[in-house]
């Protein structure tokens, strides 16, 4: 099912966890997503084979999610 980053932040808002592998979205949209993430510690996924992602926006992401964030 693909979603809008609207309908995951609120999924992720609501404390519901998400796997984002299907998804194609923006280091931005994974930030914003993260952080309504972290206010519910709902778990996020973030596979590293679907995102090609530098170490530096790993760590944006992290930062955003407070723990909430897993990158597989």
């Amino acid at each position: 099912m693909i979603l809008s980053v609207d309908q995951m932040v609120r999924i992720a808002s609501a404390g519901g966890g998400l796997d984002l592998s299907s998804q194609i979205l923006s280091v931005d949209q994974l930030v914003r997503i993260a952080s309504a993430a972290s206010n519910h510690k709902a778990m996020i996924i973030v596979p590293t084979k679907d995102f090609i992602l530098s170490v530096d926006q790993m760590v944006r992401i992290a930062s955003a999610g407070k723990g909430a964030v897993v990158f597989k």
